[in-house]
């Protein structure tokens, strides 16, 4: 396996700022692939992201499972809007 084989065991849980200053909360495990689907580079990108793009990394974390990303995606899409702006001002690692 080469490093960029994408594998089950490193997830990321990711916010995207959209051009219309939306935010879209998702899960990966091929956040550079993601991206240019929502982006519409490649087929995939999910159905609110097409209307608005450009659409930028604002925030990402990486969790060891599909399970636990699931858990925090779910968290964080019942975040107030101000919650997740908080969590877009720390650095994207």
């Amino acid at each position: 396996m080469t490093d960029k084989t994408p594998t089950n065991t490193d997830w990321q849980v990711y916010l995207l700022r959209c051009a219309d200053n939306t935010l879209y909360c998702g899960i990966t495990n091929n956040l550079p692939r993601r991206l240019r689907q929502h982006n519409g580079e490649m087929n995939g990108g999910a159905k609110y992201t097409q209307g608005r793009r450009p659409c930028q990394l604002a925030y990402c974390e990486h969790h060891p499972d599909k399970s636990q990303a699931l858990k925090r995606e779910q968290q964080i899409k019942h975040y107030t809007r101000p919650q997740k702006e908080s969590l877009c001002s720390k650095l994207v690692p």
